[in-house]
C-alpha cells in the first residue's frame, strides 16, 4: 500500500538533491552522508499539516529488518518537521537500496529505545553530542515492516 499524493521536496536544497539522486539510481549514489561513508535510507511520510509527500534521508541503523528513526534535528530544541508527519501518519516507505518499501512506526521507550539509541550511536556517534546538546529527550521511531 505505497503512500500517493503530490510529492513536495525538501526546502533545503542538499536534501532534495540527495534524495532525487538516491531514487534515480536505486540508491547506487547519494547513499552516504556526505563523504562520510556512512549508508542512509530515504524516508516517504505524508505531511501533517500538507496532507502532501515528504522525503528525507536519515541514518541508515537496521536491526532485523527494522529501522531506527532517530529525531535528533542536530540537537535543536525542537523536533524535525519530519517527527510530527509520523506522529499524526506511521505509514511510511523506506528506501534501502534499490526500491521502497511500506513500513509501520512507533516511538519507542524504556529499554527498547536504549537499544535502538545504542545502535544508533554506534552509526553516528554524534548522536550522543545531540542529546547533550538539548534539554528534550530524542525521540526513537521503530519502523517494522508491513506485512500482508
Amino acid at each position: 500500500m505505497p503512500l500517493t499524493g503530490e510529492y513536495v521536496p525538501s526546502q533545503w536544497d542538499w536534501v532534495s538533491e540527495q534524495v532525487e539522486a538516491y531514487e534515480r539510481s536505486g540508491g547506487t549514489e547519494a547513499n552516504t552522508l556526505f563523504d562520510t561513508g556512512i549508508p542512509i535510507i530515504v524516508v516517504t511520510s505524508m505531511g501533517a499539516s500538507s496532507g502532501k509527500l515528504r522525503k528525507f534521508a536519515l541514518m541508515q541503523v537496521e536491526h532485523e529488518g527494522e529501522y531506527a528513526l532517530i529525531a535528533s534535528k542536530g540537537g535543536d530544541p525542537k523536533h524535525p518537521g519530519w517527527y510530527h508527519n509520523l506522529i499524526a501518519e506511521p505509514l511510511v516507505e523506506i528506501q534501502d537500496g534499490p526500491a521502497p518499501r511500506d513500513y509501520i512506526t512507533e516511538i519507542v521507550t524504556g529499554e527498547e529505545r536504549q537499544a535502538w539509541w545504542d545502535r544508533g550511536v554506534a552509526v553516528y556517534a554524534p548522536y550522543a553530542e545531540y542529546q547533550e546538546a538539548t534539554d528534550r529527550e530524542i525521540p526513537v521511531f521503530v519502523a517494522r515492516p508491513v506485512t500482508a
